[in-house]
Order: structure tokens, then C-alpha cells, then sequence
């Protein structure tokens, strides 16, 4: 596949920072996530994600099946059962904004993601990605991402290409007044503190079209 001018090709993110949606909000029509993206062990932020907990960030991180052999996509990486993962995450969370105004809102929308994918038969990072984006989307009330197995290298962002397309923008944050304000968390950091909010947030970061 190679990438129109028009297109932005993003890489597979599980809860993405807000950089991330920012981009997906303001270019969700033409947004495409590479969900066969090729396997590359040092790309630990396809399965982790960044929050803020009571004393500072802490990482999330999803433990997955390093293949053997071959190239895989992500969408194919098996997620592993290591360390009831499912529980520590809903731990965290619940820790780390227990007291945000729009927890308990959003939550319940979540927990089925975490869960044992050995029992369970959510086994793929792929599904798990793309049922977590399709929650998100409906939350923030934009189009979910399109899905392609194939795309050109040069055409997909890196990390550091999607924070710079973006502006940061000071929003409220549950313990900003001791931690002070943290940018470029999750985008779970947003949606539990802003809710409703959030996609204005979104949309303030992106002042005009990014460019692919």
C-alpha cells in the first residue's frame, strides 16, 4: 500500500498517548492504523502506555509472546498471561484516578479489555487494540481508526513525529497541584480527568491539517 498525500498512517498503539488521538481526531477520516506492522521488539509502546499514579508516571505494560522465527505482524503477537497483568492494570488505574471526576463513568466501558487471554480468547495484541480504540472513539465521538495490513515504512509516524505535530495543552490533572501538569500520557490520563472535555483538548493541539 503506498500512502496518499492525503493519508496519515499511524503505527498500532495500545491507549496511545493524547498525541496520538489528537491526530486521529483531527485526520480521522483519513487516519490508517498499520495493524500488520512488522514485529520489532524495541518498540515497547505498542503495548505500553503511560500514566500518572500518586507519587509520579508509572508504565503499563501489556507482556506479550516474542515469536519465534519469521516475521510477524503486532496484530498476530500473542499476549501473554505473565504476572495477572489484567489485575495489576485495573489496580493502577483505579489508584491513579480512583478520584478523577470521570472514573467511574468510563471504567466499567474498559474492564472487559482486561481480562485472561488464556481463558478468555483475546489472545492477540491486534484485538485488543482494536477493541480499545473502538471504545475510545465512541467516548471522544470520533470516526475509529481504519485498519490496513500493508503500508510503506517511510510513510508511517514514529513517536516523535506524532508529539511534534501537536501543540501541548495545559488540561486539569488530578494531582497537578502537587505532581504538577504531565504531558503526553495516555489518553486514558485525559478522558478520566476531562471526560466530555476531552475532545476539545484534542482538537486544541492540532492548529492546523498535519501533513503525512
Amino acid at each position: 500500500m503506498t500512502a496518499s498525500f492525503d493519508t496519515l498512517i499511524l503505527p498500532p498503539r495500545l491507549f496511545g498517548s493524547i498525541y496520538y488521538y489528537a491526530l486521529l481526531a483531527a485526520r480521522s477520516a483519513a487516519a490508517k492504523v498499520w495493524i500488520g506492522m512488522p514485529f520489532d521488539k524495541r518498540q515497547k509502546t505498542a503495548h505500553r502506555y503511560t500514566i500518572v499514579d500518586t507519587r509520579d508516571t508509572l508504565s503499563l505494560t501489556v507482556p506479550i509472546i516474542h515469536p519465534h522465527g519469521g516475521k510477524r505482524p503486532w496484530s498476530d503477537i500473542e499476549i501473554s498471561a505473565h504476572g495477572e497483568w489484567w489485575l495489576q492494570h485495573l489496580t493502577a488505574l483505579e489508584s491513579a484516578y480512583g478520584r478523577t471526576p470521570y472514573f467511574e463513568f468510563y471504567i466499567d466501558r474498559f474492564t472487559p479489555l482486561y481480562r485472561n487471554p488464556q481463558l478468555d480468547g483475546c489472545g492477540a495484541l491486534g484485538e485488543l487494540i482494536m477493541a480499545s480504540n473502538a471504545i475510545l472513539a465512541d467516548i471522544l465521538c470520533i470516526a475509529p481508526p481504519q485498519y490496513v495490513a500493508d503500508a510503506d515504512y517511510t510513510a508511517v509516524k514514529t513517536d516523535s513525529e506524532i508529539a511534534l505535530s501537536c501543540r501541548d495543552v495545559a488540561y486539569w490533572q488530578v494531582r497537578a497541584d502537587r505532581l504538577g501538569f504531565r504531558p503526553g500520557l495516555s489518553i486514558l490520563d485525559l478522558i478520566f480527568n476531562m471526560g466530555p472535555e476531552s475532545i476539545f483538548v484534542l482538537e486544541s493541539m492540532v492548529s492546523a491539517t498535519p501533513q503525512p
